[in-house]
């Protein structure tokens, strides 16, 4: 693919580090800028030679071809309003946010009629870990990419952003429908931290339970390593995926009290049998290498 004379990133941390890694290693960029709130964190992406310099994002929106906003998706809003009025006619911008529903709609509100300037986007990859210090250039190898084009973009700007992530080793499926994204990550992602985040809450209330933290296993480390994510960022993606989110908290609540009242039967064969099909499920899921 044709090499981007200078690219953008605000939020430099795993997932915007990491493209930007990703796409030096593979010599598909001549200049990375670096934008965000965080001097300090900006100087350290410099310093790691994850940027090469930092910028206002005022700055970004004028120097750069590509700009992919990787910050907070709180943040998007009061991002997309610094850049909207000053975007030149052939910069595309897009973004790494895990809803894409209330990101398009608010794109749709700022950028206006440049709408097919926005190609929203979604990597599905991550870490516990997080700041420029997380980033890795083969993060997204082997994973999968979501694109949601809008109807208003160009076929050769979807192309440019599915082949720049496809140059970081993912593998990129295109859905048409924002909600049905936003309904399928809340239930493969954004429940699953719900649910590892509400057991350390849960653990974490109690003296003795507390003082059952030190005596886990690897079962409890896998069960609750997602937990140690970032608050700012879960936060604006369960806020932002708020229906789907209180969806899958009703379902399960009928999944939790269904188990709960074989437990008080004391109903050993319909137990096994639930245990059993929630075996076979995983045993039989295909695990994305890692």
């Amino acid at each position: 693919m044709k090499k981007i004379k200078t690219l953008g990133i605000i939020g430099v941390g795993l997932i915007g580090g990491s493209f930007a890694l990703a796409l030096k290693r593979q010599g598909l960029v001549e200049k990375v800028l670096g934008a965000g709130k965080d001097d300090n964190s900006l100087g350290l992406a410099k310093a790691l030679g994850i940027i090469d310099e930092v910028v206002t994002i005022a700055e970004m929106a004028t120097l750069a071809d590509v700009i992919v906003i990787a910050a907070p998706v709180n943040a998007f809003e009061g991002i997309a309003n610094v850049l909207a009025p000053l975007l030149p006619a052939n910069t595309i911008v897009s973004d790494v946010g895990s809803t894409k529903a209330k990101i398009i709609e608010i794109a749709r509100k700022v950028f206006d009629n440049k709408i097919h300037q926005f190609i929203p986007a979604h990597p599905i990859a991550g870490s516990h870990a997080s700041g420029p210090t997380a980033a890795i250039s083969d993060l997204f190898q082997d994973k999968n990419v979501i694109i949601t084009p809008l109807p208003e973009n160009s076929s050769e700007s979807v192309a440019l952003i599915q082949s720049l992530w496809e140059s970081c080793g993912a593998t990129v499926q295109l859905l048409k429908q924002a909600k049905d994204h936003d309904d399928i990550y809340a239930a493969v992602s954004h429940f699953p931290h719900f649910l590892a985040a509400c057991y350390m809450s849960f653990m974490e209330s109690d003296p003795i339970r507390k003082q059952a933290l030190n005596m886990g296993g690897t079962g409890f480390r896998d069960f609750t390593r997602i937990a140690a994510g970032s608050p700012e960022m879960w936060r604006d993606i369960f806020l932002s995926n708020q229906e789907a989110m209180l969806s899958q908290m009703r379902d399960f609540e009928k999944e939790f009290n269904y188990f709960k009242q074989l437990l008080e039967n004391k109903d050993a064969e319909q137990l096994y049998q639930w245990l059993s099909v929630a075996a076979k499920a995983r045993q039989n899921w295909k695990v994305i290498k890692n």
